[in-house]
């Protein structure tokens, strides 16, 4: 009776080992393949940014597509509005400053709105058809590269990104603009930046100088409104015939009202929004960064100052400095050639090696940032 008992329980034991023998042998393997994910998608620098950015991706394809395909449009849509003001202009508000202003104030809107459109002209126009700048696709010896492009298989110098519309790196680039069709890099940002800057002037400019006509025409187009609830009203009585129907406007009337809406309407929202997008990239000028050093910058900021040490950014050379070398002013003269005239000259430097001109004052620093 020992005997039987025994086996009995050396049954249940063995099945019991055999039980939990396949469940560890289960958690071993599900622990193995966690360890295989986790060492391929292993990166030191994840963090919450790029797990959100890794989310995104998708979104951030279809973006890259629609702006690629639709970057002419986006062109000609700004050809199209600016040129649906300025015809506005020349047809409703230049005849009406002519017919009631003093000869100076004349003079003075025909000089500064003239220049502002052939600053506008010619700045969009070299925005949009000088190429940004790309690297070498081949390694050089006296180009240094700080790595190199995963898409591209190239070299890659310092401030070069790879532009995921283009498919192509760019020199210290900024940000791909659909409203040029091309990248924002090392030989165009100047063009970009003064396009935004005359634009959102002209703007304020148009805006402020049909705003009592803007008070005029709206408070026409209500009564017009007012007239044609009369005139309906009119028509339903029976004695119509009897009452003398309200005025109406004429339809040349309407038109030029509408026009004059439609003009400050359009002129307070793009001066609006693009001198917040003027301003913002003032600021980075300022700094010596561009859009994505702004973002690179913030995150090593924070790292170094974790650590108990301060950030320099070794692109920047003092506010005055880094303008300076944005718009390539050697001289007090160029401040008027270069800046408020039409002026075709390159960026200083070739874009692959930032070393500072002569002509700006040059610092020592002790962090970089790629």
């Amino acid at each position: 009776m020992r005997n039987i008992r025994r086996l009995f329980l050396r049954c249940l034991r063995l099945g019991h080992r055999r039980k939990w023998t396949k469940v560890n042998l289960l958690t071993d393997y599900v622990r193995y393949c966690r360890f295989c994910l986790v060492s391929l998608a292993y990166n030191s620098f994840t963090d919450s940014d790029v797990v959100v950015e890794s989310l995104f991706e998708p979104i951030y394809w279809l973006v890259d597509h629609v702006t690629r395909w639709f970057g002419i449009v986006f062109v000609v849509l700004v050809i199209i509005l600016t040129s649906s003001i300025v015809l506005i202009v020349y047809i409703c508000v230049l005849p009406l400053i002519l017919q009631t202003y003093s000869t100076e104030w004349i003079c003075w809107h025909i000089a500064y709105g003239h220049w502002n459109l052939i600053m506008i002209v010619f700045h969009y126009y070299k925005a949009i058809t000088t190429p940004p700048g790309y690297p070498p696709q081949q390694a050089q010896k006296h180009v240094p590269s700080v790595s190199v492009c995963r898409k591209c298989i190239a070299p890659k110098p310092a401030r070069t990104h790879h532009c995921s519309i283009c498919n192509k790196c760019i020199l210290k680039m900024d940000h791909h603009c659909p409203w040029l069709n091309n990248c924002v890099g090392h030989y165009n940002h100047r063009y970009f930046f003064s396009f935004c800057l005359f634009m959102t002037l002209g703007c304020i400019y148009c805006s402020i100088s049909s705003r009592v006509m803007f008070r005029d025409a709206y408070a026409a187009i209500e009564k017009f409104k007012h007239q044609e609830k009369e005139r309906l009203k009119f028509a339903g009585n029976e004695t119509f015939y009897s009452q003398t129907p309200p005025p109406t406007f004429t339809f040349r009337e309407r038109v030029f009202h509408k026009c004059i809406i439609y003009l400050w309407v359009l002129c307070s929202s793009v001066a609006l929004a693009l001198g917040a997008l003027t301003l913002w990239h003032a600021m980075l000028i300022t700094r010596g960064e561009t859009s994505i050093e702004r973002h690179i910058n913030k995150k090593e900021r924070k790292r170094l100052l974790a650590m108990g040490k301060v950030f320099y950014n070794p692109y920047s050379y003092g506010r005055g400095g880094n303008w300076r070398l944005f718009f390539g002013v050697q001289t007090k003269l160029h401040w008027i050639s270069r800046v408020l005239l039409p002026s075709s000259h390159s960026a200083y430097g070739d874009g692959l090696t930032w070393k500072p001109p002569s002509w700006i004052p040059s610092k020592q620093t002790s962090v970089l940032a790629i």
